[in-house]
């Protein structure tokens, strides 16, 4: 496999996302799914609809969501509903939350290592292209969180996200967390949902992650961590593995950075890298990549 290209600027606003989207060179035709994350109610850190506007506005995209398998505020089709609502989404853009109604859609993944289907939102399936916006940061189970979560994790049902989380064991969000997978089979399970969501859309997709904010905890989480790291910028290809790469090589090259330790224990006692060398072993991209920098 040749090398991917992985496009790279220090700088970060809403325009440069836009900017980095046009390097990619592909156009996404058809009716477009723009994957983001509404963030929990309570959470500080996540990306808001302002920024994302002139990109989702750009590709005249739809922002699409799905329900979690955890409490909160957004485990319930009525209660994402507000959310989507209160932080914003619903007042700049279409928005589909995609398992809002039943049945879940099934991907099926022959050559999966953990997985043989993946259930996602059945509304996945009215959209012609994706694109991919992810908020780099850490993750308490994950390790991280990046374009391979937002594929995997992102855009299963909500007991899509039990099959994951379980290594294909559970689809009983009761009962999950008593029936969770050892750390490697979840990694390796999220490598091939996302695996099957990636080549759903058949080369119409794009990825761009902005390495902000940078948190050992997700945009799910209700509480927290403040960022512990200074911000990196924006990055975008069209191979998620090779982008995952990219956003983690940068973090560890900041190595000046007094909150860099901090952030990498996170990562690393959760094996998130794992995530990202089985989604190479299963070949829907690559960790070999080049990495071209965007003055």
């Amino acid at each position: 496999m040749a090398k991917s290209k992985v496009y790279f600027t220090k700088k970060l606003s809403p325009d440069t996302v836009v900017e980095l989207y046009k390097k990619l060179g592909v156009e996404l035709t058809g009716k477009v799914a723009v994957k983001v994350h509404s963030g929990e109610e309570g959470n500080q850190n996540y990306l808001h609809p302002e920024f994302m506007r002139p990109m989702v506005e750009y590709v005249k995209g739809t922002v699409v969501e799905c329900n979690t398998a955890y409490d909160g505020e957004r485990n319930s089709s009525d209660k994402h509903t507000k959310l989507l609502k209160s932080h914003g989404w619903s007042e700049y853009f279409d928005v589909d939350l995609l398992d809002e109604t039943g049945p879940d859609a099934a991907l099926v993944i022959p050559n999966g290592k953990v997985l043989k289907v993946n259930l996602v939102g059945k509304n996945l399936f009215n959209y012609d292209s994706l694109l991919v916006l992810s908020h780099f940061k850490g993750h308490p189970m994950g390790g991280y969180g990046g374009a391979l979560k937002q594929l995997s994790i992102g855009c299963a049902s909500s007991v899509g996200k039990c099959l994951i989380h379980s290594g294909g064991k559970c689809v009983d969000q009761d009962i999950l967390w008593d029936n969770c997978a050892e750390q490697d089979t979840f990694c390796e399970a999220m490598a091939d949902a996302a695996m099957s969501v990636h080549e759903h859309f058949n080369g119409k997709a794009a990825y761009i992650s902005m390495v902000c904010n940078l948190s050992v905890d997700c945009d799910c989480c209700a509480v927290a961590e403040d960022p512990c790291m200074a911000d990196i910028g924006t990055l975008a290809s069209l191979d998620p593995v090779a982008l995952d790469r990219a956003c983690l090589d940068l973090i560890y090259a900041a190595k000046d950075d007094p909150g860099q330790k901090h952030f990498l224990e996170r990562v690393e006692s959760r094996h998130g890298a794992h995530t990202i060398e089985a989604a190479n072993a299963l070949g829907f991209g690559t960790t070999d990549y080049e990495l071209i920098i965007v003055d």
